[in-house]
């Protein structure tokens, strides 16, 4: 297979580290994840990720549950993302897959500081970097942290990883005559209000140019078939 891109970036949610559990890591959900990367990483293409922690925090969900303020709420999920991303460094160097991690928020003893500069270089030479602790300000999602990372590095494509086989006009656990979409422009996703990435992400990648696909990450080589130009999902630009 020929890759169709050379630089790209890959979000997933916490929930692709759950498996079975209902909280926190499935050590063979996250190998099995690893596998899936090293086989595209071999194709010769740059990958760049980054990772929620909905498996293990929910800043938002905590704030209503807890009372705790919002804040203080995300900078907690933030963090949370770093044991996901720490996770999934593991196991992709026990597949002989060179990593570094990067950080918004200085943690210097587990973890690289971002830097642009230097994530661009990692990239070149070949090892996959994951991004941790989101933007490192309040407020903003994983998925804004993607798309603008996405930006930054000048990824070519941003992928979004789901349980579902891409954007559809409802939940489709929900409601089976939910309708899939196989293609659909930054603007149609904020006009009908689609829940697969939040405003923010949506506008930035607009303003950028940048295309996204949204796919089923949990079908086996998915992510190598989308990436060698097989039509999977849903293309969003």
């Amino acid at each position: 297979m020929s890759p169709k891109y050379k630089r790209i970036l890959l979000k997933l949610s916490g929930e692709a580290f759950l498996g079975k559990e209902k909280h926190g890591i499935d050590s063979q959900v996250c190998l099995g994840l690893a596998a899936q990367i090293k086989a595209v990483h071999k194709l010769g293409v740059q990958v760049a990720l980054v990772v929620g922690a909905g498996n293990i925090f929910r800043g938002a969900q905590q704030t209503k549950k807890y009372a705790i303020e919002r804040t203080v709420a995300d900078y907690m999920g933030m963090l949370a993302t770093v044991l996901n991303g720490l996770a999934l460094q593991s196991a992709l160097e026990n597949k002989g897959v060179k990593t570094r991690v990067m950080t918004a928020i200085p943690i210097a003893q587990v973890a690289e500081p971002y830097i642009r500069r230097r994530a661009i270089r990692h990239l070149e030479k070949k090892r996959v970097v994951i991004f941790v602790a989101g933007t490192g300000n309040p407020y903003f999602t994983t998925d804004t942290t993607a798309a603008l990372r996405s930006v930054e590095i000048g990824a070519d494509i941003l992928f979004k990883a789901t349980k579902v086989d891409g954007v559809y006009s409802s939940d489709p656990m929900k409601d089976k005559s939910a309708k899939l979409f196989k293609k659909l422009k930054y603007i149609d996703v904020i006009d009908q209000g689609l829940k697969i990435m939040d405003s923010t992400a949506i506008t930035l990648c607009m303003d950028h140019k940048l295309p996204i696909a949204v796919f089923n990450f949990m079908k086996k080589d998915n992510l190598k078939k989308i990436i060698s130009g097989t039509k999977i999902g849903t293309l969003i630009n």
